[in-house]
């Protein structure tokens, strides 16, 4: 109860009035970014043309259809012809109006306000309205943050895009992971940039800070994964992390073993010592080159051999995990892994998983 008090205190130190997440979706554009599709300039360019000569020939089949209500046509008796409809059409939209060709019965007039007026202004916003367009963006942006902040759930908040955070993106999306559904969050403009290319959702600040967390939907959050750069940064992020998602599983790294109880203590579920880690890999490299070689393909999911889990078949609930097909690692029974060689392996129970080696295809 003690260390619960502490935290919530550590935390609220560096809590923040001006709550990022409670601000309206249109300040957050910017600040939250949402993937979509790139499409070519050129190709940005040719839609809108299109746009304009389709409200154009519109306006020039609405008044050809009532070229009766106009005067000034080059047709008999000053009717209008398919060539002064779009010509009227044209001059009309670009607002150019030489007045040659003019409404003069109550219908056409009508027309002319309730639909050729429209499709001036629509006209006008697609060859003139490079900076409305900008506007127009910032709007679908906000709608689109708007639509996402409503939506997301069970989703893996990434903290951290530097080379931890990236291949672990990396091997969630080997794992067939959508990546609409990680969400990273980093302070480095260039690095959010990076993730946004491979269709991640962004957001820009410090995950120190719980409203920050918040606008990335930590409380709805299946995961967070904290892959800082310094161990101090672990502990403050996972202890607010913790806080706000209590039944999320929390991923951490560290430099140093000696703080992997804090992070523990802050809540963490996992804890990897990347330091020392690399450090075992490059001692057996002197001595046994191949075994790195090969602990390498595993953590690599791309090819080669990779670390996979699947939940126990009704068929292998009471038998034993050596007599299977896969090479067994370990069992995971009630989100505790027990190893393989254990005595409590031994028979398989419904609802175990098994951690196995599985070959992946280049």
């Amino acid at each position: 109860m003690v260390r619960v008090t502490n935290r919530r205190r550590l935390v609220s130190r560096f809590r923040d009035d001006d709550s990022l997440d409670k601000s309206p979706d249109h300040v957050l554009v910017g600040v939250v970014s949402i993937p979509e599709d790139t499409e070519s300039p050129w190709w940005l360019i040719g839609k809108r043309v299109l746009m304009a000569v389709g409200a154009l020939l519109l306006a020039a089949l609405v008044v050809y259809l009532d070229r009766g209500g106009y005067k000034g046509g080059g047709g008999p008796d000053g009717t209008l012809t398919i060539v002064d409809a779009v010509y009227y059409a044209t001059v009309s939209l670009s607002t150019t109006g030489y007045g040659d060709i003019t409404p003069y019965t109550q219908q056409a007039r009508i027309l002319n306000t309730l639909v050729i007026t429209p499709l001036r202004v629509v006209f006008l916003i697609l060859l003139v309205g490079t900076t409305l367009s900008v506007l127009t963006e910032q709007s679908r942006q906000a709608f689109k943050i708007q639509r996402w902040r409503s939506v997301v759930r069970n989703h893996t908040v990434v903290v951290g895009y530097g080379t931890k955070g990236r291949s672990a993106v990396a091997a969630m999306l080997a794992d067939e992971i959508d990546p609409g559904d990680i969400v990273v969050v980093d302070t480095d403009p260039q690095a959010l940039k990076s993730a946004a290319t491979r269709g991640l959702v962004t957001v820009h600040g410090s995950a120190t800070r719980s409203d920050v967390l918040k606008l990335a939907g930590v409380t709805r959050a299946r995961s967070v994964v904290v892959a800082t750069n310094s161990d101090d940064t672990s502990v403050l992020v996972t202890l607010t992390a913790r806080e706000l998602a209590p039944n999320a599983k929390i991923v951490a790294t560290v430099r140093e073993s000696d703080n992997t109880h804090l992070l523990k203590q802050s809540g963490a579920d996992s804890v990897v010592v990347s330091a020392e880690t690399a450090g075992r890999l490059l001692g057996l490299a002197t001595i046994t080159p191949t075994v790195v070689g090969m602990m390498e393909d595993l953590l690599t999911p791309d090819e080669g051999f990779s670390i996979a889990e699947r939940r126990v078949e009704e068929s292998e609930v009471g038998g034993s995990p050596r007599h299977l097909a896969e090479l067994v690692l370990g069992v995971v029974r009630k989100g505790q892994l027990i190893k393989v060689n254990e005595p409590e392996a031994d028979a398989l129970e419904a609802g175990d998983r098994l951690l196995y080696i599985k070959m992946v295809s280049g």
